[in-house]
Order: C-alpha cells, then structure tokens, then sequence
C-alpha cells in the first residue's frame, strides 16, 4: 500500500464499515512506515468489473500492523464486502503470521469488536485466544462505546501432536 492507494483504500473501509478509519488513519500509519498490504485479484471471466485499478485489477482486502519488541500488532483487516467469506482474510491473517515470525516476532496481537461474531470465530479458528478486554474501545456513536476483545497468537508455539 501507498499515498497513491488511499482513496481506494479508504473507498473499501467506509464500504465495509459503520465506523470506518478515516483516511487520516491510513496516511498516518504509512507515514509511520507500518507494514501495509493490499490483496489484488484479477476480474472474472465475464465479469463487468467496477473501479478497478489502472493495472486493471481490483482491491479485494488490506491489512495494516506494527511491529514492536518481538511482537506484531494487527490494526486492521479488511476484505472488500462482495469479496468476504471467500478466504480472503484467512489468507491475510496466514501471510501476516509468516511475516511476523521471519520478523522474530513472539506473538501476534489484535483488537475486534465485542459484538463482531463472524470475525472472533476466525480469529479462534485460526489459533487466537483471547486474553483480555478492553472497555469502550471502540465507538458506536452517539457517545456509546463497545468492548474490544484483545486475542493473541503466540507464534512460537510447539506443534501439538494430534494424536
């Protein structure tokens, strides 16, 4: 992800959204030299494509972390609303986890949002558990605020033995 990928970028996050980062957010976290992805695909066959890029593919997902002392932290992980319950995000969450260990990180963390279901079980299924929670983290409007559970995925772990 670039400066010159942020209104497609943030077009996607207030698709996705209710309370989307804004703009600012992304340039801010690029500025800070975050590792920033995008996940690109290419139009079906017969597909009439909508805003595509001037490569001609399309923005399926991003995501966005920090690094720190032997840990990552997820900020944020998107995948295009026509795109979502494809894998896509499994995909991301995969390509993060290996990065972060060739980064020597320990540990992977996140917040996600109380209410948000869908996401928590991937996250679970993925092998986060989750290790706290933060009160009013996160906004609903009209000066209500939700819970954020905070997951983490320890990196370095022994392979458990199925049998």
């Amino acid at each position: 992800m670039t400066m010159a990928d942020l209104d497609a970028v943030h077009a996607l996050e207030t698709s996705a959204y209710a309370h989307p980062w804004s703009r600012k957010h992304f340039r801010d976290s690029l500025q800070a030299g975050y590792p920033a992805v995008m996940l690109l695909g290419e139009p079906l066959r017969g597909e009439n494509p909508t805003g595509l890029r001037a490569d001609g593919r399309r923005l399926l997902g991003y995501l966005v972390a920090m690094s720190g002392v032997d840990e990552v932290h997820l900020l944020n992980i998107t995948v295009a609303p026509a795109h979502q319950r494809q894998g896509w995000a499994r995909f991301m969450l995969d390509a993060l986890a290996l990065w972060s260990r060739g980064q020597h990180a320990h540990w992977l963390w996140l917040e996600v949002r109380e209410s948000n279901l869908p996401a928590r079980r991937l996250y679970e299924s993925h092998g986060f558990t989750q290790v706290g929670l933060r009160k009013g983290y996160y906004p609903t409007g009209h000066i209500q605020r939700e819970d954020a559970v905070v997951m983490s995925l320890q990196l370095d772990a022994p392979a458990t033995d199925p049998t």
